[in-house]
C-alpha cells in the first residue's frame, strides 16, 4: 500500500503518455533539474527547497521504472507535462492561507449537478449558493476505504511498522474545489501543544471551548469510528480521507456521525465537550498517517483558522519517537496539578518596593525571611546596593 502510494504520488504529476514520449520528457525534466541545482538562480535556495527538489526527482525516477514493479498500481488522474510538474509542486507546496469553505450545515440540497468531471458534482443550496463535491464514488484511490479498515479497532495499522513508511511523501491535503474546513478555530492550550510532555505523550493539541460549540470535519472522507473510547479519548470520531491521513477528533460532549459514512469538509461530526479523561472541554484534535502521529499545526493555524499549504511533504522525522499508535491521557491530569502547583507557588509570592532607609536586614526581619534567601531570589548579594523604587522578591 505504502509502495503504490508513493507510486500514485508520482503519477498525478506525469501525464499519461506514449512509454517513449514520457521516458523522453522525464530525462529532459531530470537533466533540467540537475541543471538548475548549478545556476546562479539556485544558488540561494534554502535547505528545505533543496530537501523538496530531491524528493520530487525521486518520484519522477520512480514513476519512469514503475514498470519494474508489482502489479498493484493505481489510475493516472492528472494530466500534468514533467516540465512542469516540479514547478507546479513546488508552488503548491509553498505556505499559504487557504480559509475554510462555506458552512451549508443545516441548508437543504436543491440539485446536483455534473461539472463535466465525473470525479466532482456541483450541489446546489436552496440558500442561493453552491459548492463543488467531490464524488465520493470517484476518490483518487479507492483502496484506501478497503485497507486496514476497521470501524471497532483504533489502530488497524499494527502491521506497518516504521520501517515501512517511506522517509517522505507528497499528500494532496486539497486541490482547486478547496475541500477544506477549520475543525475548531480557537488558541491551543499552552499546555496542549503536540509533543512529549514529562515524558508522556501527548500526540495531538488541544483546543479549549465551550460544552457544546461545533466540531467540523476537517476534510472530506469517510468515518471510521465513532464510538466511546474508554482509554482516555472519551466520545471519539475517526475520519479517513483520500489521501491516507486520518484525523481524530476527541472528548466531544456528543457524536453526530456514525461509521463508514461519507462526510464533506465542514460537517458537523460532533459537539465539544469533556468526556474521558480530560481535565475540561476542549478538543482534542490528531493528524495520523498509517497510525503515526504528527503535529496538527504543520497543517493547520487554528488561531487564524487557515489551511497552511495545498499540498504537504510529510517526512518521517515528523513522526514523535513517542508516538506507537496510542495516546497517554494521564499527562491532562498531571497537567492540572502542575498548574495547581505552579499557581499556588504564584500566589504565595511577595514583593517590596524598596524605600529610603530600608536595609536587606531590615526587609528580612519585616517578611519573616533571610537575607541569604532575598539575594537568592533576586539574583543579588549581601552587599548590593538597594536603589529606591526598585522591586525585590522576599518569597
Amino acid at each position: 500500500m505504502i509502495r503504490t502510494f508513493l507510486f500514485a504520488s508520482a503519477l498525478l504529476l506525469i501525464a499519461p503518455a506514449s512509454a517513449q514520449k514520457r521516458t523522453s520528457k522525464n530525462r529532459r525534466a531530470k537533466a533540467a533539474v540537475e541543471e538548475s541545482r548549478t545556476t546562479d538562480s539556485l544558488r540561494s535556495v534554502t535547505a528545505g527547497q533543496a530537501a523538496e527538489i530531491d524528493s520530487l526527482r525521486s518520484l519522477l525516477f520512480a514513476a519512469e521504472h514503475r514498470s519494474a514493479e508489482p502489479e498493484e498500481t493505481i489510475a493516472e488522474p492528472a494530466k500534468m507535462s514533467p516540465e512542469d510538474s516540479i514547478a507546479y509542486v513546488q508552488a503548491r507546496l509553498q505556505p499559504t492561507k487557504i480559509a475554510s469553505t462555506f458552512d451549508t450545515n443545516g441548508v437543504a440540497v436543491i440539485d446536483t449537478l455534473g461539472s463535466g468531471d465525473p470525479s466532482v458534482m456541483v450541489v446546489l443550496y436552496t440558500n442561493n449558493t453552491w459548492k463543488y463535491v467531490r464524488n465520493r464514488d470517484a476518490v483518487k484511490d479507492p483502496t484506501v476505504f478497503d485497507k486496514y479498515w476497521d470501524t471497532s479497532s483504533l489502530f488497524p495499522y499494527r502491521e506497518v511498522g516504521m520501517n515501512g513508511i517511506p522517509n517522505s511523501v507528497i499528500i494532496d491535503l486539497v486541490d482547486e474545489h478547496n475541500c477544506y474546513h477549520c475543525p475548531y478555530k480557537g488558541k491551543i492550550h499552552p499546555r496542549g501543544k503536540y509533543g512529549p510532555r514529562r515524558n508522556r505523550q501527548h500526540q495531538g493539541v488541544d483546543l479549549p471551548l465551550r460544552t457544546g460549540d461545533t466540531i467540523y470535519a476537517a476534510f472530506s472522507g469517510r468515518v471510521r469510528i465513532s464510538q466511546y473510547n474508554r482509554g482516555g479519548y472519551g466520545n471519539l470520531v475517526i475520519i479517513r480521507h483520500d489521501n491516507g491521513l486520518e484525523t481524530y477528533y476527541g472528548h466531544l460532549s456528543e457524536r453526530l456521525v456514525e461509521p463508514n459514512q461519507w462526510v464533506e469538509a465542514g460537517h458537523v461530526i460532533g459537539l465539544g465537550g469533556s468526556t474521558g479523561r480530560s481535565t475540561g472541554p476542549h478538543l482534542h484534535f490528531e493528524t495520523r498517517y498509517y497510525g503515526q502521529s504528527f503535529d496538527p499545526e504543520r497543517l493547520i493555524d487554528f488561531e487564524k483558522g487557515y489551511l497552511c499549504r495545498e499540498m504537504f511533504l510529510l517526512k518521517k522525522s515528523y513522526f514523535s519517537i513517542y508516538s506507537n499508535a496510542g495516546q497517554d491521557f494521564e499527562d491532562e491530569i498531571a497537567n492540572e496539578e502542575q498548574d495547581k502547583k505552579e499557581a499556588a507557588e504564584r500566589a504565595a509570592m511577595k514583593y517590596h518596593k524598596i524605600r529610603s532607609g530600608d536595609t536587606l536586614g531590615a526587609i528580612a526581619r519585616k517578611y519573616g525571611t533571610t537575607v541569604n534567601n532575598i539575594c537568592r531570589l533576586n539574583g543579588i548579594k549581601s552587599t548590593t546596593v538597594l536603589r529606591i523604587g526598585r522591586t525585590l522578591r522576599v518569597r
